[in-house]
């Protein structure tokens, strides 16, 4: 792992390294055994001792790290937890796990702006709803340095709530007052772990305040701590939590799923509409919505 710092990979393809690198110890080891009778079950054998002994190696080797998604991810780095938060907030590309298992080639460089097509996918296939970006670089100033800090979340939706009901019942429902619709807010991170949790929970925490639910969005999330950290928070403020696959939106996990509100905050609404033309746009489609029942 230390020939290969930063890169990420899952225990199959480490196991596929070793066997590779080492055939002659491995087939030792498969003849050795009484139930090790294929070369598939061999790797599979490498890939269980390598989940059992993680904790150890851990304990052991300080620079050795994991993910805490499905399939975890391996990898070696001398960073501190601090400056790996600092190098991906700063527009420094991460490296991701390999869609091919491979110890030998570059690894696939992602920005935190790569994920928000992957995102949108996520949200069309597994929400049904339609998502768009807000860019937070179009919003006035008109409020000073600090004014619109913590406002906008990275990717706003909608949910029709009427897209599968009659059409009789949909005319009805126009003039009725009820609900028709619900809006979702996304903070993106490439990275969460016990450096920047806290404040990447509540930055959600802020920007989704106006909508049906708040989500918190990473692409990796390491160290269990973490995961403990937001599952406390979650508790107190009811921001979910999405782990984006970078590769396969389908692969995706919602980890938590976020507590619902029951009511719009439109004041909000109104005032991010002023400041920022994409969530004016936005907000431009659900009356768009509400009028013709399109999205």
């Amino acid at each position: 792992m230390k020939t290969y710092p930063d890169q990420r990979f899952k225990a199959r393809e480490i196991a596929d390294w070793i066997h590779r690198t080492y055939p002659t110890e491995t087939l030792e080891k498969m003849a050795r055994s009484s139930f090790l009778e294929t070369e598939t079950a061999l790797i599979n054998q490498l890939v269980a001792e390598i989940g059992a002994n993680r904790p150890a190696w851990q304990n052991r080797f300080g620079s050795l790290r994991t993910t805490e998604g499905r399939p975890r991810r391996y990898y070696w780095t001398e960073k501190t937890e601090t400056e790996e938060v600092n190098e991906a907030e700063g527009g420094q590309p991460i490296a991701i796990a390999l869609p091919v298992a491979s110890l030998s080639g570059p690894p696939k460089q992602l920005l935190e702006r790569d994920l928000y097509p992957t995102l949108i996918d996520f949200i069309s296939s597994e929400v049904g709803a339609s998502a768009f970006r807000i860019n937070e670089s179009l919003a006035s100033n008109r409020r000073g340095p600090g004014g619109n800090k913590w406002l906008y979340p990275d990717i706003v939706a909608i949910e029709a709530l009427t897209s599968e009901m009659n059409k009789e019942v949909v005319g009805a429902l126009q003039h009725s007052g009820e609900r028709r619709a619900r809006l979702w807010s996304f903070e993106v991170k490439r990275l969460l772990n016990r450096s920047n949790v806290r404040e990447a929970y509540f930055q959600a925490v802020s920007n989704s305040s106006w909508a049906s639910f708040g989500y918190l969005v990473a692409a990796e999330i390491e160290g269990a701590d973490t995961l403990q950290e937001i599952q406390m928070l979650y508790s107190v403020h009811g921001i979910g939590l999405i782990e984006l696959d970078p590769h396969s939106p389908t692969e995706s996990i919602l980890r938590i799923p976020a507590r619902e509100r029951l009511s719009i905050e439109w004041s909000m609404c109104s005032r991010l509409a002023d400041e920022n033309r994409d969530f004016s746009s936005f907000m431009r489609r659900l009356r768009q919505f509400y009028q013709t029942g399109d999205l």
